[in-house]
């Protein structure tokens, strides 16, 4: 990878999947910290104050980038590192305290 090259989501995600390291002052590491930002922004806001169940699933599904899935729920406080690698489908529940390490993926429910 050039020194030059933009990230994009996608190559981002790509090269974590395929759990290729992520080299120190590259710019995929840069990638990866603004992405770990944008994360705690987002749960800072969700774990800060209480939320209507609407509310939650808004804020969950800013985090992870996807479509609202209408049938989640969530009771925070709730933190990750990335965020934009989390997939959920329907029914599915994430209960009070977790943590997901989703850089290389995590994905619940059908």
């Amino acid at each position: 990878m050039k020194e030059e090259e933009t990230i994009v989501l996608e190559t981002f995600l790509e090269h974590v999947n395929k759990g290729r390291p992520v080299r120190a002052d590259s710019p995929m590491q840069q990638y990866m910290t603004k992405m770990a930002f944008e994360a705690m922004k987002i749960t800072f806001e969700l774990n800060s104050s209480f939320h209507t169940p609407e509310e939650i699933r808004k804020l969950f599904f800013q985090l992870t980038g996807q479509p609202e899935e209408e049938t989640f729920r969530m009771f925070p406080p709730f933190t990750t590192d990335c965020g934009k690698n989390i997939r959920v489908g329907k029914n599915v529940f994430i209960n009070s305290g977790c943590r997901f390490q989703d850089q290389g993926g995590h994905y619940s429910g059908r």
